[in-house]
C-alpha cells in the first residue's frame, strides 16, 4: 500500500487558498513542509479525500529557450491524465524519502530528486528553484492535489525518458506550447500561462 505526504486542506485555507498559479512560495512552502503540518496517508484514501491535499512536486525543464514536454502514456500512475500532454515531471512524496528530519524539507527535496531519476535520464548539469504553487479545485484530480512548481535550468538538452509513462519527449518553444495549450493537462496549461506572463 503506497503512502503519500499530505497536508490538511484547512492549513491551505488558513495560509490563503487560491485557484491557479501562486508565485508567493515563502508564504506557503515553509509552513507546508513543517513537520507539525504534514503526515503520510494511504494513497487510495487520499485520492478521494478533499479534506487533505497531497503535495506534488511538479518539475519543469528549460534549456536554451525551450521547455521539455511529453505525452502521458497508458502506464501513467494517474489514470485520469493519460494521453494528455505535460510539461511537468512529478509524483508523490513517499516514506522512502524520509531522512533524520522525518517529514521536513530535506525529505521533500529527496522526493523531488527520486521522482526525476525514476522518470528521466538527464545528461549535463542543472540548477533548480521553486517558482510557485498550483491549485485547481475545478476537477477531481486537482481537488486532492497541490502542486509545487520547480524550474530546472539544464546545461544540455540531453534528456531521455526512463519509463513507459513518458512518451514523445521533446523540447518546445513557449510560443508553441501556448499555441497548443488545449492539448495540455490543466497544471501544465496553468504553468504555461504563468511562464508567458513573466
Amino acid at each position: 500500500m503506497e503512502h503519500v505526504l499530505v497536508i490538511p486542506r484547512s492549513l491551505f485555507d488558513e495560509l490563503g487558498s487560491f485557484q491557479g498559479f501562486q508565485p508567493d512560495v515563502e508564504r506557503y512552502l515553509p509552513a507546508m513542509l513543517n513537520t507539525a503540518n504534514n503526515f503520510f496517508m494511504e494513497r487510495p484514501s487520499a485520492e478521494n479525500d478533499p479534506t487533505h491535499k497531497q503535495l506534488i512536486p511538479y518539475s519543469i525543464f528549460h534549456h536554451a529557450g525551450r521547455y521539455l514536454c511529453y505525452t502521458r502514456g497508458g502506464k501513467s500512475g494517474e489514470k485520469r491524465l493519460v494521453a494528455k500532454r505535460s510539461i511537468g515531471i512529478g509524483g508523490h512524496i513517499n516514506p522512502v524519502d524520509q531522512t533524520q528530519d522525518h517529514l521536513g524539507e530535506q525529505m521533500y527535496f529527496n522526493g523531488v530528486e527520486r521522482e526525476i531519476a525514476e522518470e528521466l535520464k538527464i545528461g549535463g548539469t542543472h540548477t533548480q528553484k521553486v517558482i510557485g504553487l498550483i491549485n485547481d479545485d475545478s476537477n477531481e484530480v486537482g481537488a486532492v492535489h497541490l502542486g509545487v512548481v520547480h524550474l530546472f535550468e539544464l546545461s544540455s538538452d540531453d534528456v531521455q525518458s526512463n519509463e513507459d509513462a513518458i512518451q514523445d519527449l521533446q523540447f518546445m518553444p513557449l510560443a508553441d506550447l501556448i499555441a497548443n495549450a488545449d492539448g495540455l493537462e490543466t497544471w501544465s496549461k496553468i504553468c504555461v500561462e504563468h511562464l508567458a506572463s513573466r
